[in-house]
Parts: structure tokens; sequence; C-alpha cells
């Protein structure tokens, strides 16, 4: 997707507005609360944001996200163990895959067992990480594609507690390309699938091009 000048200034503060919003996440005492201002601002970005992912004949419209009910339970602590480095093609919603680096494990409790997602790192100019996955709902009841819980380039960064990194499923979030194709999104590997279902964060997007989009092989 090709930039102006004009749509630079846009993007620079739509991610100023979203760096700004995780700040008010990870600083709130209560994270139930800290979700609800999460949703409210980013309904209202997606309504009325020039660089918003819904396609712009559908924003006046536009009512929202449909979400999970907050559930606690899929607030984790995870603890990050090293993992050898390893250069990885993640699929994407376009034509070419997108490079990162695995650069460690995230290993954390939930529904009574052990559960393990790999860390990406961007391999371009500055770099960030980005924590995607699966679950059991995906393809039918969330984006088939993935959803994201970390992505620090675009300022979604839930920061770390008592040493370990927070992975809240109640702040998943789903990709730019899931509401218009226009947008290029890696799309979570096959590493990274749950074998559960995740009843929290944001279900299928009201706008959606391919719900049942799967990831390519990496």
């Amino acid at each position: 997707m090709s930039l102006d000048a004009g749509s630079v200034l846009e993007l620079l503060d739509w991610k100023r507005r979203i760096f700004g919003l995780y700040t008010q996440v990870r600083a709130a005492a209560e994270p139930s609360a800290a979700w609800e201002r999460w949703r409210e601002v980013r309904d209202e970005l997606f309504r009325s944001h020039p660089q918003s992912p819904v396609p712009a004949e559908s924003r006046a419209s536009y009512a929202g996200v449909p979400y999970f009910a907050y559930d606690p339970a899929y607030r984790v602590l995870a603890r990050v163990q090293p993992a050898p480095a390893e250069a990885t093609q993640v699929g994407s919603s376009g034509e070419e895959p997108i490079a990162f680096q695995r650069i460690a494990r995230a290993h954390f409790g939930l529904r009574d067992e052990e559960r393990v997602l790999e860390l990406y790192w961007l391999v371009a100019y500055g770099g960030g990480l980005f924590v995607p996955f699966r679950d059991a709902t995906s393809g039918a009841e969330t984006y088939g594609g993935g959803r994201y819980l970390l992505d620090t380039v675009k300022g979604s960064d839930l920061g770390v507690e008592d040493g370990r990194l927070v992975l809240d499923f109640n702040f998943a979030y789903n990709p730019s390309c899931s509401y218009d194709p226009r947008w290029v999104c890696p799309l979570s590997p096959p590493a990274n699938h749950l074998p559960l279902r995740i009843e929290a964060g944001e279900r299928i997007p009201l706008e959606k091009p391919e719900a049942g989009l799967e990831p390519a092989a990496t």
C-alpha cells in the first residue's frame, strides 16, 4: 500500500494513539477496566480515523468488533525461556511471507496445562516483538488466520509483571487484513496453534473479507 505525505502523518497519528492507549492499559490497576477502555478507544478509532482498517465506505455505520466477555482466567504471566534463534518466513495474507526470527518461547499455565507460544522478532529496521496465535475457535468464531496478542512495532505491548511477560488473551485482536484485503498482515504460524478454545478477545470482525483464511505453511 503506497503512502503519500498526508497518509504518513495520519499513520503517525494512529500509532501515537495506539501507543498511548497501551500505556494506559499497562498503568491501569484493574485489567478489566483497562479492557473496557481499550475497546472503547479502538472502536472510536475504527469508526473515525483515516487510517482505520475498516473500509472508508463502512466506517460511518461500523458497529464495533464483537468480543467474548472478559474472563480474568485468560490473563496469564509467561516465563520467557531462550530458544535457538531461527529465521522464519511467516505466511501472510499477501503473496509473500514476512521475515521474522524466532527468539524465545513463552511458557504459561492455562486450563490446568502448560502451554507454549513462540516469540518472534520482526526482521526489519528497529524490529519488534510479535506474538500471534490460533486456537480451536479460529475460522469459525474468530478470524481463521489467527489473532495477535502482542505486536510492539504497532504499540500493542502489555508489559512485564514480576519478571514475566503479560499475555492477556482478552486483549487478543484481529489483524487489519481481516477487515480489508488491501492490508497485508502476517498470519499465525503452525507453531503457535493452541489446541483449545480461547474464548477471549475479539471475534470475527463484522466487516471481514475471509473469515476462514488459513495461514500459509512456513
